[in-house]
């Protein structure tokens, strides 16, 4: 593979000019057709093959789409202190309210407050509001008449709140981006000690970010895509990308400073970093495309977004960037070399790095054994990890969403703000009504079960609606209980009646999501780890040095996991990164964890044990080869490490609660995984294992192809033909 990519970098160095071309012809070419083929966005969850989604196909074709498929509202109503809302005047607020919530074009229906869903002190009502449309599809202008509206019945003295799902709007993007720029700017200046050097990862960055948005956005116009699918690609691509041409422009300052022309010296830098670039990004793309295993759309949207993501970055960094390269020659070693530092070249100074690594080298085991004790102790919050969805409870407290929450639940009870639709198929039942009341007065009688509405059929009487209030809040174990028990009684009435029963809605699809997530979890595992095992014995041509790996990863995983239980469910630390309400984690944010982690954790395990075993084939000791290999690259997986937390770190500034635990439990990942993992565990197992970590059965080494991430067959190219950069001269400026 060495030998391939060092005549793509070749090539690409020597006819820049078209490389740049192309590039920037992708970039118009993608940019009209998002202007002209965009679609929009949506905020839906499907479940394919749970028992909430069939029960909501089985609306939608027996009732039509509207009552399984519209977004719902649910204005509430408070009376002034010592008043109640059937008082004259706060009844014809509340018939005023009603009336503009009414005029909404894309608004079905709204129930009257006063009439059923009002307290028995008849100080707080609500009222359905019903949408023709699911929320995704719900107009920004529909949203803020439906606020507007909000404001008739509080001019006339009453507090009104609103929440529900149709007012939940597309996530923006923010400030996180920038952040994330600015952080790597500044970090990859003081890395390098030239702007020049640190420009281009961040110039080929905005090139591939800008090719993946605008690709995922003609996407849209083709495919039904999650509002957070782009989001999560936009993270990904920042880091990858500037991560990716970080490495390969390290590589390429080093060969310049070996005395190297600077057409070699690309050359070079993409057949030996650019190796290591290839299956690290790979490893991230088996774990993301793996997310289609889950089968859960949103789920496979995100991945496959962000896998493409990586992959632009990728082929950028192999193309553009050498291309790059061509025109900056020898100047992104700064003026004569005076401000540059060659931060490869570290393997011969007395850096801290170097003083790391030995420290190591002669306490294997005690930092072994302190580093694991260390994770495991982070991990412990995770074994109290509890997952859900995120709904008006999670909202911050001073939102209208929050506030109408609280609402209903000091007046109606906490069941009240997630209650459960059962859904009575009694297509093959001789007596349709007597099926269903059956299933009223057998859930009724359960405890926990605060009221059951009675049944609504649809035309051709062959199916019933049933809304059950549970008493418990709708993110509680008592109310997963109750689903469960009531699903359990569906034998007794399928007996009886022939009749069946399921359950939906927003309460039910949470738990349903919560049991499918978890049950993907060991098949996602297995799948990944296999084939990221295989793709790294064939890197490595080891089998030890794999299973480490995968070892060190769940390390990082299940810490990070604690971590984030401590953040978001236990509330630690919560008001420092603006968490203003804790609770379940979000239920997919584990499956997206593991996949992104796995690749992410991966990509610093190729750059650094790569090198290792380079200084392993050129001869070096075992320990020599450990000590070298990291004091070489360590520099380079440090600033690579603090760009990618710090562009995690910025989406934990957006409002969108998925996305702001997602930016911080990869972060923390990322924080975790680079520094404990790979550059404490990693060196320390390294040492221990001696020549055993490159034992690979005789059999085995004969099939397996050698890829030569390493470089080798590159020593027979060409050798240098100017003189080295002084040392004296490259390190300066440290």
């Amino acid at each position: 593979m060495a030998t391939y990519l060092y005549r793509l970098g070749r090539l690409s160095f020597r006819r820049r000019k078209l490389i740049l071309a192309i590039w920037l012809a992708v970039l118009g070419l993608f940019g009209v057709g998002a202007a002209t083929l965009s679609g929009p966005t949506s905020n839906d969850f499907t479940i394919p093959g749970t028992e909430a989604q069939q029960a909501q196909d089985l609306l939608s074709e027996r009732f039509g789409d509207s009552s399984a498929g519209g977004a719902e509202a649910r204005v509430v109503f408070a009376a002034p202190d010592g008043e109640k809302l059937t008082d004259p005047e706060n009844k014809a607020a509340v018939s005023r309210t009603v009336a503009d919530l009414k005029s909404g074009p894309q608004v079905s229906e709204v129930s009257d407050p006063l009439d059923g869903t009002i307290n028995d002190a008849g100080t707080i009502a609500y009222a359905r509001v019903s949408f023709k449309v699911p929320a995704g599809q719900i107009a920004e202008a529909d949203r803020e008449a439906l606020l507007h509206a909000t404001e008739t019945g509080r001019e006339s003295g009453l507090r009104v709140e609103a929440g529900g799902d149709a007012l939940e709007a597309e996530p923006e993007q923010g400030l996180s981006e920038v952040i994330g720029f600015g952080v790597a700017a500044v970090v990859l200046t003081i890395t390098f000690g030239s702007l020049v050097a640190a420009g281009l990862p961040l110039l080929t960055a905005i090139l591939a970010v800008a090719v993946t948005m605008t690709g995922i956005t003609i996407a849209s116009g083709f495919f039904d895509l999650g509002s957070s699918t782009s989001t999560l690609a936009l993270m990904l691509g920042i880091a990858v990308s500037i991560d990716y041409a970080l490495f390969i422009v390290s590589r390429y300052r080093h060969e310049l400073a070996l005395g190297r022309r600077s057409e070699e010296a690309a050359a070079r830098a993409v057949g030996t970093a650019g190796s290591a670039v290839t299956f690290a990004g790979l490893t991230v793309l088996v774990a993301l495309t793996a997310l289609a295993v889950v089968n859960i759309p949103v789920l496979t949207e995100m991945g496959l977004a962000a896998a493409g993501a990586v992959a632009v970055a990728v082929l950028i960094a192999l193309t553009l960037l050498p291309a790059m390269l061509g025109f900056t020659g020898r100047r992104i070693l700064g003026r004569a070399g005076r401000r540059s530092r060659d931060i490869e070249a570290d393997g011969e100074r007395p850096t801290m790095s170097l003083r790391w690594v030995r420290l190591i080298s002669r306490r294997p085991v005690l930092i072994l054994v302190t580093a694991v004790a260390g994770l495991l102790l982070i991990a412990v919050p995770a074994l109290d990890l509890r997952l859900g969805l995120p709904g008006d409870n999670m909202a911050a407290p001073d939102t209208t969403q929050r506030k109408a929450y609280d609402l209903v639940t000091e007046g109606f009870g906490a069941g009240y703000n997630g209650p459960l639709l059962v859904v009575v198929d009694a297509a093959d039942s001789a007596q349709p009504q007597a099926a269903a009341a059956l299933a009223a007065e057998s859930i009724k009688a359960l405890p926990g079960v605060v009221s059951v509405s009675p049944p609504t059929f649809n035309d051709a009487n062959n199916t019933a609606m049933l809304q059950v209030t549970p008493a418990t809040a709708p993110d509680s174990t008592e109310t997963t209980d109750l689903v469960h028990t009531i699903r359990a009684g569906n034998d007794m009435l399928r007996e009886r009646t022939g009749a069946e029963l399921a359950i939906t809605g927003t309460t039910a699809v949470t738990i349903d999501i919560a049991a499918k997530m978890g049950g993907a979890l060991l098949p996602y595992l297995g799948v990944i780890v296999v084939l990221a095992f295989l793709l790294l014995t064939v890197l490595f041509r080891s089998l030890l040095v794999p299973l480490k790996a995968i070892l060190g990863f769940l390390l990082s995983v299940v810490a990070t996991f604690g971590a984030v239980v401590a953040v978001f469910q236990w509330g630690w630390l919560s008001d420092l990164i603006g968490v203003d309400q804790t609770g379940p984690i979000v239920s997919l944010l584990p499956v997206i964890l593991i996949g992104i982690v796995f690749g992410l954790a991966m990509d610093y395990e190729v750059f650094l044990v790569s090198r290792m075993r380079e200084e392993h084939v050129h001869g070096a000791a075992p320990t020599e080869a450990v000590i070298k290999g990291f004091a070489h690259s360590a520099r380079v997986v440090t600033a690579a490490a603090i760009i990618m937390i710090s562009v995690f770190a910025g989406f934990i500034l957006a409002p969108d609660a998925l996305i702001k635990s997602i930016g911080f439990a990869l972060a923390a990942a990322i924080l975790l995984d680079a520094f404990v993992v790979r550059m404490t565990i990693v060196p320390a197992v390294m040492t221990l294992l001696g020549r055993r970590a490159w034992a690979l059965p005789r059999w085995l080494d004969r099939i397996l192809p050698n890829v030569d991430v390493e470089g080798d067959r590159l020593s027979v190219e060409e050798p240098p033909d100017e003189p080295p950069v002084r040392p004296e001269l490259v390190g300066a400026g440290r």
